[in-house]
């Protein structure tokens, strides 16, 4: 099979492991039984080693303390130690000392650069845990018998850059770059979590960006499917730290995942569909712990549908800019101004409820600080002349999302009822054009409760 002149593997199945699945030695034995039980699992994206226990420190975070104590001037060898400590525990139980080796050579060499911009040598800090658990997942591939080679995002070709704002954003060429590992004869195991600027400086996605590095690969590679294995046997219809044995999702679209993970869900970063999406590449949600399990599928088109609601989530940290003025709905180009005020001042807008005469803007509370605030109200007060303008923080968003309520008649109607019993007061309520989730603002405090309410009230 051929494309873009590219020899490609047919039905290639690109598959992501997370922290969890690579926190110790023993889970990464099983990383590498999932591996080589299926020949179409060609390329591996690994997470650094998360927790091995509840008390334990991800890989992530001891970096990021590595990475502030040089950055203040300190020596951070406690620091180092730490890191050093974790993975030589797992290449000695793996019996790969000489991976070791290259690893410490590697970190040392990274941390003992210069620091001369602080953004900068964090990144590359914190970037160490994946590259780090990338080297010695196919070392040790190797060691039991299979070709297996780290993959460098570098010379691979993924390319980013970090916008205003500091969105980071994959630059087009890189999948082009990226379709080339089509041709390794050997297992590829690619670091997540980040890639390189044109100038060669590293930029990590956000927290739990690795789900987005294996979307990116799937998408150059056309593969079959994309793999996510995690923790969990399913997507559940909700945070299972809120329910006891919540629901499990078998099959849910991309729309409603992302719906879904805009609202707080953890199990895939929110912006990990998009690459995916794009090409129509179906993303099973899988369990290391338990690899025979199905998982959830994420899919363009339902086959079914097993209930109403196919999720419910919730999330705290927004807050809402409400404003009324007498005959709004005739005064021409009014929420445009308001737009480019608030644009003014680099804030991105979430949710945007209206009457005739009022609107609500919501927004994310940590961005929208009290000194844009301040500017803000002073110039929608002053330039749009309004009756009256307010500012409601402490807010949370609580969703309800199923493509099946498109075609149900009194699903909000139930849903605001279910809130209003439990004594909740709803601050707001605003539906999607797609209909396929109802989104409910109300007081912090209200928020997990909130959430609870709703599920006892779809799913029992």
């Amino acid at each position: 099979m051929r494309r873009s002149g590219v020899f490609l593997i047919k039905d290639m199945k690109v598959t992501k492991f997370g922290g969890s699945s690579c926190a110790d030695a023993t889970q990464i034995k099983k990383v590498c039984d999932i591996i080589l039980s299926d020949p179409e699992r060609r390329v591996i994206v690994v997470s650094a080693p998360g927790k091995r226990f509840s008390s334990d420190i991800k890989v992530t975070d001891l970096l990021i303390a590595l990475a502030d104590a040089k950055i203040s001037g300190q020596s951070g060898e406690k620091e180092l130690k730490a890191v050093l400590d974790r993975f030589a525990s797992i290449c000695e139980e793996l019996e790969i000392p000489d991976c070791m080796e290259s690893i410490k050579e590697n970190i040392e060499e990274s941390i003992n650069q210069p620091v001369k911009d602080a953004a900068h040598y964090m990144d590359a800090t914190k970037a160490l845990g994946e590259d780090s658990c990338a080297r010695l997942v196919s070392t040790y591939l190797t060691k039991i018998g299979h070709k297996a080679t780290y993959c460098n995002p570098k010379v691979a070709g993924l390319l980013l850059e970090t916008e205003a704002g500091g969105h980071v954003k994959i630059l087009p060429e890189s999948y082009d770059n990226l379709a080339d590992l089509a041709r390794l004869r050997e297992l590829c195991v690619f670091p997540g979590f980040f890639g390189y600027s044109k100038e060669g400086e590293i930029i990590t996605f956000s927290r739990g960006g690795s789900d987005i590095t294996g979307a990116i690969l799937a998408a150059a590679l056309h593969a079959s499917v994309y793999e996510n294995w995690t923790d969990v046997d399913n997507v559940f219809a909700v945070n299972p730290n809120l329910v006891k044995d919540p629901f499990p999702v078998t099959e849910i679209t991309y729309d409603e995942m992302r719906e879904l993970a805009y609202a707080g869900f953890q199990v895939l970063h929110e912006e990990a569909l998009y690459p995916a999406f794009v090409r129509g590449i179906p993303v099973n949600i899988k369990n290391t712990n338990n690899p025979s399990g199905k998982g959830t599928m994420i899919v363009s088109k339902r086959t079914h549908y097993d209930s109403l609601v196919t999720g419910i989530a919730g999330e705290k940290g927004f807050c809402a800019l409400n404003m009324s003025k007498y005959l709004m709905n005739r005064e021409v180009g009014f929420l445009v101004k308001v737009l480019g005020i608030i644009a003014d001042e680099g804030l991105s807008i979430e949710h945007m409820p209206s009457g005739i005469d009022s609107v609500s803007i919501i927004l994310r509370a940590a961005d929208f600080t009290p000194e844009k605030e301040r500017r803000i109200v002073q110039r929608i007060s002053l330039e749009l002349n309004v009756d009256n303008i307010s500012v409601n923080r402490d807010l949370a968003i609580v969703m309800i999302v199923g493509e099946a309520m498109a075609n149900t008649v009194g699903t909000t109607a139930r849903a605001a009822t279910a809130l209003s019993k439990a004594g909740i007061n709803l601050e707001l309520i605003n539906q999607g054009a797609s209909e396929i989730s109802v989104m409910f603002g109300v007081r912090e405090e209200y928020c997990s409760y909130a959430v609870r309410t709703l599920y006892k009230e779809f799913f029992g």
